[in-house]
């Protein structure tokens, strides 16, 4: 699929997706309006981490989410806990927030292998870069969370030239990890954020 938007019978099955509705229809809309499509297929997999970068502003948080309602695909996201409470707390659980405890025994990471290990179906969107400013390196938390619970990592990237959302190739872990995010980083090399390009 090139350069539109997923339609609700095009998803893989195995993708967590939401129900149909009109807020799925006003997103589509106003992606139109704004000019955004996708590029390229989502897998079909039950469980991933998807990462999206170049992270420069925070205008990709909201095409990011307008893609996520306007085809229905249920991602989920990491917030601290205290976010949880009233009035947000509602409203971000159904955005696909997940609670993170960052007091406990269990760090972040060991948190979110938990819940890949607990649910038939996952995909924990993350932010590599963890900043809108520009980073040395990444961090690593995506690519220990995807290593040690089994799953692929799904890049994501924002391309504003012309406004259009790649979704790239699985990629499977292996044991070295620097290797892997020399990889990551190539594929994204000629992807340009609303700022920068990734470092």
């Amino acid at each position: 699929m090139n350069g539109h938007l997923l339609t609700p019978t095009q998803l893989p099955l195995q993708m967590p997706s939401l129900r149909d509705g009109w807020q799925r229809r006003v997103c589509r809309g106003v992606l139109r309006l704004g000019g955004w499509s996708l590029v390229g297929e989502f897998p079909d997999v039950p469980k991933l981490v998807l990462i999206a970068a170049p992270h420069s502003s925070w205008w990709d948080g909201v095409w990011g989410l307008l893609i996520k309602v306007a085809i229905g695909a249920d991602v989920h996201f990491m917030a601290k806990q205290e976010l949880f409470r009233w009035p947000l707390g509602g409203l971000l659980r159904r955005l696909g927030g997940m609670a993170i405890d960052r007091g406990a025994a269990k760090g972040v990471v060991e948190q979110m292998i938990d819940q890949f290990r607990q649910r038939e179906r996952l995909w924990l969107g993350i932010a590599p870069e963890g900043t809108r400013k520009p980073v040395k390196r990444w961090k690593s938390g995506f690519w220990h969370i995807a290593h040690d619970a089994g799953v692929p990592i799904f890049p994501v990237a924002f391309h504003y030239p012309d406004k259009t959302i790649h979704l790239g190739p699985l990629f499977e872990t292996s044991a070295d990890m620097d290797s892997d995010m020399t990889r990551l980083h190539a594929w994204y090399a000629p992807f340009k954020g609303k700022h920068r390009n990734v470092d």
